[in-house]
């Protein structure tokens, strides 16, 4: 299995990132999520799930940043449209991401159950895209949390492909 995701002079898109014009950002925080080109995806799948997470978060706060989680998408699906995550352009069940959560404050699904754009702090990032085939769909509900996710997926992935997201400070 292999996805692409197109980059700019090898970073992700300003619109998709802080560098956002704010008429793309929502509460402040880009929202518009990049498209995703999907292939070789094997036959015998059932269900697709997505997770991007930041690694060089940790030094920050203190755990891997959670910008996105979805899961049954079609297995057909070769490409994940610009702002599908917002604009609901593609079936798929949404998951929780880092600003969910009672620690975090007021939730908002708007914004904690969607794509939520990298806005590094501190130096440029490197964030982890990750998609999953699966031979099941997941009995996940809008809303659900990375764990649950994992262990639902447990003994069911077919195959997997990941690639970093370089984003500029």
């Amino acid at each position: 299995m292999k996805i692409n995701v197109p980059l700019v002079n090898g970073h992700l898109g300003d619109k998709y990132t802080k560098h956002a014009a704010n008429d793309q950002k929502l509460n402040h925080v880009p929202f518009i999520s990049f498209p995703i080109e999907i292939s070789d995806v094997p036959k015998n799948a059932q269900s697709l799930s997505l997770v991007m997470l930041d690694w060089d978060s940790i030094p920050v706060c203190g755990f891997a940043y959670i910008h996105w989680v979805a899961a049954n998408i079609d297995p057909k699906t070769t490409l994940i449209p610009e702002n599908a995550s917002h604009e609901d352009l593609i079936p798929l069940t949404h998951g929780n991401n880092s600003t969910a959560g009672p620690l975090a404050g007021p939730m908002d699904p708007t914004i904690s159950q969607r794509y939520l754009g990298p806005t590094p702090p501190n130096q440029d990032h490197n964030y982890q895209l990750t998609l999953y085939a699966l031979d099941t769909k997941l009995p996940l509900n809008d809303g659900f949390w990375l764990n649950k996710m994992q262990a639902a997926m447990k003994g069911h992935v077919l195959a997997k492909a990941s690639v970093e997201l370089p984003v500029l400070k």
